[in-house]
């Protein structure tokens, strides 16, 4: 781990309020004029400072070894239930929109993708998007679990949030990352890039061989906000990912608004919950 994350004491420090933050900051630049909570005005000390370790740290060679190093195993085998209940430590008093558990936010996404009738492997999908934070019990820093996501080994686009911060990245004195494509081909096709790392890519790696690649791609690039809100790095996709980033779009409003004061029975959920995590995933999957 770099000197730098030495900074974040506490690596579960306000992480839900910075991941909403996120969310309202990028919706704020994708749509002119529309007030979203309205952080984007003004946000805090604490969101900069995120962004200026997440920009400084996720180089191409970090986000290689992170690679390797998370690779599902090596950090044992866990049922998906079992892992939203350990993920469950991460309720955040900080918060400002809701104190809900984490398992009572992954219900009221599931729910909502429900009710609008959605099939299973899209509510499945919901239920589990976010349970790559469990990378924060794992020892990792904030930085390297949430925040805006972006491709590594290529020119950083402007349309990532706080793109100046990228003056501090070391990849910027390696003049071959720092083309608009890179290590990379125009059109090589999303599966081809190494994206930075965080909660997004550590669970897409986890659950690929359970869910279709509708699903898979809702969880990989969920977080991807220059691509699906900027349209940014358009020519590194194909057509096929052009194609797979209806579903991405399709889902992020259910997590970006589904939270409510309205409390999820979990009592009640858990037993249809159990059943449509059995038709997807075994009883223990590795971590």
């Amino acid at each position: 781990m770099t000197p730098d994350s030495a900074i974040d004491d506490n690596p579960l420090k306000d992480m839900d309020a910075l991941d909403d933050e996120r969310l309202a900051t990028a919706a704020a630049i994708a749509t002119p004029g529309h007030v979203y909570r309205d952080y984007a005005a003004e946000a805090r000390a604490s969101v900069k400072e995120f962004y200026r370790l997440n920009h400084t740290n996720q180089t191409l060679d970090f986000v290689l070894a992170k690679e390797q190093e998370f690779v599902p195993g090596a950090h044992g085998e866990m049922g998906i239930w079992e892992a939203m209940e350990f993920l469950n430590q991460l309720v955040d008093d900080s918060d400002p929109d809701t104190d809900l558990t984490q398992i009572q936010h992954l219900l009221q996404t599931a729910e909502a993708i429900r009710a609008d009738g959605h099939p299973d492997w899209f509510i499945l999908t919901g239920l589990v998007h976010d349970l790559g934070k469990i990378l924060c019990l794992f020892g990792e820093p904030q930085w390297a679990v949430v925040g805006d996501t972006f491709p590594v080994g290529c020119a950083w686009s402007d349309k990532i949030v706080y793109h100046e911060f990228f003056q501090h990245n070391p990849d910027k004195d390696r003049p071959e990352l720092q083309t608009p494509c890179g290590i990379y081909s125009d059109g090589c096709g999303l599966q081809n890039i190494h994206m930075s790392w965080g909660h997004d890519e550590y669970l897409y790696h986890v659950a690929k061989p359970y869910l279709p690649e509708e699903g898979l791609y809702m969880i990989r690039y969920h977080s991807f906000y220059p691509a699906h809100t900027g349209a940014a790095y358009g020519h590194l996709m194909n057509d096929h990912d052009r194609e797979l980033f209806k579903w991405v779009k399709a889902f992020n409003p259910y997590d970006l608004y589904s939270k409510s004061p309205v409390r999820p029975n979990v009592t009640e959920l858990k037993p249809f919950y159990e059943e449509l995590i059995a038709r997807y995933f075994p009883a223990k999957i590795k971590w």
